[in-house]
């Protein structure tokens, strides 16, 4: 057997070209029309072949080179007969010239976070110091790109083209299977092994320092896996707004002031329930639901809302049902029972089921905007952050109003962004003018 030197083939206008991947190593068994490397022009990318059959004795190249034709790529232990020693690729199976791909609509995926630059561990782009290894797939350097976006691992998708080449639509194809099972096979939803992307690393922080492990309660197991389950799957946008509710505020205090010998408590988050109602009404998609093969949606002649209740445990979302049939006074008092009931961990899994619609409401602890979890199968939630008292133009001058913030998060599939900002808008006017709800 023969040590043969490989050198890259006439390569047409390609010259002084990056290498953006090698895709063997020393020891390798190479079959003729397997690719060696990958380069990178700033039109295209082109995988060098290899004419010859053998073992790989050394590399001669490295990520970050540049070579022109007749450069010096690996040194070859040739088996066999050999065709010519170097011929030039063609753009038939072994080589293809392909332009930048089209963009394509992704699912959303969290990144990975590595934490050392080490070759090989974490998922990476080009450029990055830690890459998915893809030497062993057979396809071009767009699906190879286009797979790195998405952070697919090429090696478990399965090839429908000429000698099974692997497509885009097979990396389409295997991002589907992999998110309708909700991540990778024999992983819970929520280690980090959605899509193929690699587990998040395991870390000895003792090395650093004293630290103390404590166990997640089954609340905080629970809920973590289904916002995990809800943000991959969900394409979420927010809409931001606020809401003039100084005279919806002064009539509250009223109203506990009339009542303060029965002991009835009235809080905004009720107003804010019976508006949400009246959104639902008017906008009759936000009180829908997707089937789910995503093909359908289910809307709804009820009206179930969902408050999110925190506890020492965990956050639970207890259902309020019918609210549009029942009085401020009545969800005051049912708001009541059913924060204490979830506070005693006594609430049922049927007090949690049949929700419409959810509401977070941070207000009582602080905050101005942030970003809810959509509360799937619902199509969208309300965040609620702390009023302040702000100087409004009234058109004749600057007066102090109390203003709500809101924060409305829906999924875009099903509502697009006019509808997310015409929502926000009625539920502003309902809570600065409450006699609208009686209308």
């Amino acid at each position: 057997m023969a040590i043969q030197e490989v050198l890259v083939p006439d390569i047409g206008s390609f010259k002084d070209v990056e290498i953006i991947e090698v895709l063997v190593n020393v020891g390798d068994t190479i079959a003729v029309e397997d690719s060696l490397i990958t380069i990178e022009s700033d039109k295209s990318s082109m995988e060098i072949p290899s004419p010859v059959a053998g073992v790989i004795k050394e590399l001669k190249v490295k990520v970050g080179d540049r070579i022109s034709e007749g450069s010096l790529v690996v040194m070859m232990e040739v088996v066999g007969e050999t065709p010519h020693p170097n011929p030039s690729p063609s753009r038939g199976e072994g080589l293809e010239e392909v332009p930048a791909p089209q963009p394509v609509a992704a699912p959303p995926v969290a990144p990975v976070l590595s934490p050392s630059p080490l070759e090989g561990e974490g998922l990476g782009v080009r450029g990055s110091s830690s890459k998915l290894d893809f030497s062993k797939a057979y396809a071009t350097p767009s699906v190879r790109k286009f797979a790195r976006e998405l952070g697919a691992d090429l090696n478990k998708v399965t090839g429908s083209g000429r000698k099974g080449r692997i497509t885009q639509e097979d990396v389409k194809a295997y991002i589907k299977d992999v998110m309708s099972m909700g991540g990778v096979p024999g992983k819970s939803a929520n280690s980090g092994n959605t899509l193929g992307v690699a587990p998040m690393p395991d870390i000895d922080f003792s090395q650093w320092g004293a630290i103390e492990t404590v166990p997640l309660s089954r609340i905080n197991k629970l809920t973590g896996e289904f916002l995990h389950r809800n943000w991959v799957h969900i394409p979420h946008v927010t809409q931001f707004d606020q809401a003039d509710i100084t005279d919806l505020e002064a009539f509250r205090k009223q109203l506990n002031e009339e009542n303060a010998k029965s002991g009835m408590k009235i809080t905004p988050l009720v107003f804010i329930m019976k508006a949400v109602v009246a959104g639902l009404k008017a906008y009759p998609r936000f009180n829908s639901s997707l089937d789910a093969k995503g093909e359908n949606l289910i809307r709804k002649s009820y009206y179930n809302v969902g408050v999110a209740v925190d506890t020492p445990d965990g956050l639970v979302v207890p259902v309020f049902r019918d609210v549009d049939k029942k009085s401020i006074m009545q969800l005051s008092e049912e708001l009541k029972e059913m924060s204490a009931k979830a506070r005693d961990k006594k609430l049922k899994p049927a007090d949690m089921q049949g929700g419409c619609f959810s509401i977070s409401s941070l207000g009582g602890i602080g905050g101005t905007k942030f970003t809810p979890i959509v509360n799937a199968p619902e199509v969208a939630i309300l965040g609620v952050s702390k009023s302040d008292i702000q100087p409004i133009w009234n058109g004749k001058e600057f007066a102090p109003r109390l203003m709500l913030p809101l924060s409305l998060s829906y999924d875009h599939r099903v509502i697009d962004g006019a509808d997310g900002a015409r929502f926000t808008t009625y539920l502003a006017k309902m809570l600065g003018d409450i006699r609208r709800l009686l209308v």
